[in-house]
């Protein structure tokens, strides 16, 4: 398995992946045909829920659809996997985020981290962002790892852990084409934000490989068979 250093994280929360609650629950999603089948169907686009998690500030049930629009907020020791389109999500305990709506309601256009963190894998598409306090990512097809450090200025940490993004805070920006783990912070300096490199933290390639496989696809290194670092940015 791979490893990343934890900071403020526990090796629960990296390892949900292994529960086995979560392993049914991504066999019977794939087996009854995805997102699609669930919309057609009318069934929950809840894979696994764990603990208690408010929507639109009232608790969630497991037979629940979550749409674009809502706000999620995951309170300790709780945790959340869902799939919206051909995206997938999951939310790290005491995380609030609101998936808002992009051309139906059942695509999602702007990921709006406001505290806590989330894993997403997402398929490919256009005019798609993820909102942070210090810093905006414009997205494709990608997988990423983003956090709130609210101890620390709320800086915003971005992993692309694969795919092209576009990062920008007040007064920096670049453009992020990773194979494997590419990661920025989003630092206070005496000009405003700017976006520093940073290590692959809190997150494993086995949760991006999980996500991507709820909606149909791999990870660019389950592609290729390297996993290889890239250099620059």
């Amino acid at each position: 398995m791979s490893r990343h250093v934890l900071q403020g994280r526990t090796e629960e929360e990296v390892l949900w992946f292994r529960r086995r609650s979560f392993v049914n629950g991504a066999a019977a999603w794939v087996a009854l045909g995805g997102f699609g089948s669930a919309v057609a169907q009318q069934r929950s686009n809840v894979v696994e829920l764990q603990g208690d998690v408010l929507v639109n500030g009232e608790r969630l049930r497991p037979d629940q659809f979550i749409q674009s629009g809502d706000e999620l907020h995951t309170g300790p020791g709780s945790h959340l996997v869902f799939v919206v389109g051909n995206a997938s999500f999951q939310v790290r305990q005491n995380t609030r985020t609101v998936v808002e709506r992009g051309a139906s309601i059942n695509t999602v256009s702007v990921l709006r981290l406001l505290t806590g963190a989330v894993v997403s894998v997402w398929g490919r598409g256009t005019s798609r962002q993820i909102l942070m306090p210090t810093l905006t990512a414009g997205i494709r097809g990608t997988g990423v790892y983003t956090e709130v450090f609210e101890q620390r200025d709320n800086a915003s940490y971005f992993c692309n852990c694969y795919g092209l993004v576009e990062l920008a805070t007040a007064n920096d920006r670049r453009i992020s084409r990773a194979a494997y783990h590419q990661a920025f912070m989003s630092e206070p300096s005496p000009t405003g934000r700017v976006l520093v490199r940073a290590d692959a933290i809190n997150h494993t390639d086995e949760e991006l490989e999980f996500l991507a496989r709820l909606v149909g696809q791999r990870t660019s290194w389950q592609i290729t068979g390297r996993r290889v670092k890239s250099e620059g940015y």
